[in-house]
């Protein structure tokens, strides 16, 4: 198993933000971490990227325990993420921007090592390779999200975990970046995604977890998922 949380418990100071929380991904697999808000679905993500350190549990890398690594460790190992709100340098070129992602590698890539990775990096996002130029804080919502995706892309991760992809976006550019996750699906990448837009997420992924209250509350198939009428009734508020 490439990924997994063991019975994780999260505190923020006295109140316990996740409960015995296991999940699991597996190398090429899309799961899908789904709730609402202050579902602990952020914290989740948090949590893998060892931002917020759990009380109790393991998350584990390949079997390794990630107790004791800082995020840059964990990003060095091949977990990128896509941040909610995109997290861009606004004042920063787009093409700075994305070769952020390289911070954790820089030492071990030269000039024109660094320089392939960005052409690679942007070759599936046209409007970004088309603006590499331009201060990123003046990008719409939709071209920002492109500019985090990217950004993951160029450190050529051994698993991509999201948040909120949809999250702020206008319909149009939801339907580009979900296009994209779907493309980066059949090629293989291996992703978590944390999103409240449940059918869009269960259509994406192969498996998920419904979190509600910081606990897990339902878990399996997406597909079998999706046909539960309790998913949008009573777990998601009827989200779409």
């Amino acid at each position: 198993m490439l990924l997994r949380l063991e019975s994780v418990n999260v505190f923020y100071g006295p109140v316990q933000a996740l409960h015995e929380v296991s999940i699991e991904v597996a190398a090429g697999e899309v799961v899908a971490v789904l709730g609402g808000n202050a579902s602990g679905k952020s914290t989740t993500i948090k949590t893998v990227l060892q931002l917020v350190k759990p009380r109790d549990g393991r998350v584990l890398l390949d079997g390794e325990d990630l107790a004791g690594a800082s995020t840059p460790d964990v990003i060095a190992r091949g977990v990128a993420s896509i941040p909610e709100s995109r997290r861009l340098f606004a004042e920063m070129t787009v093409e700075e921007n994305v070769l952020m992602g390289l911070y954790a590698q820089r030492r071990g890539l030269t000039r024109a090592q660094a320089r392939a990775r960005l052409d690679e990096a942007v070759a599936q996002f046209p409007r970004v390779r088309e603006r590499l130029r331009q201060v990123a804080g003046t990008l719409s919502g939709g071209e920002q999200q492109m500019v985090a995706m990217a950004r993951a892309l160029i450190q050529r991760p051994r698993i991509i975990v999201i948040d909120e992809p949809s999250m702020g976006l206008s319909p149009a550019y939801v339907d580009i970046v979900y296009d994209l996750l779907f493309d980066w699906k059949r090629r293989g990448t291996t992703m978590l995604v944390v999103e409240q837009s449940a059918n869009r997420s269960l259509a994406l992924s192969d498996r998920a977890y419904v979190l509600q209250n910081g606990a897990i509350v339902m878990q399996g198939p997406s597909a079998g998922l999706a046909r539960d009428p309790n998913i949008q009734s009573a777990y998601l508020g009827g989200m779409q």
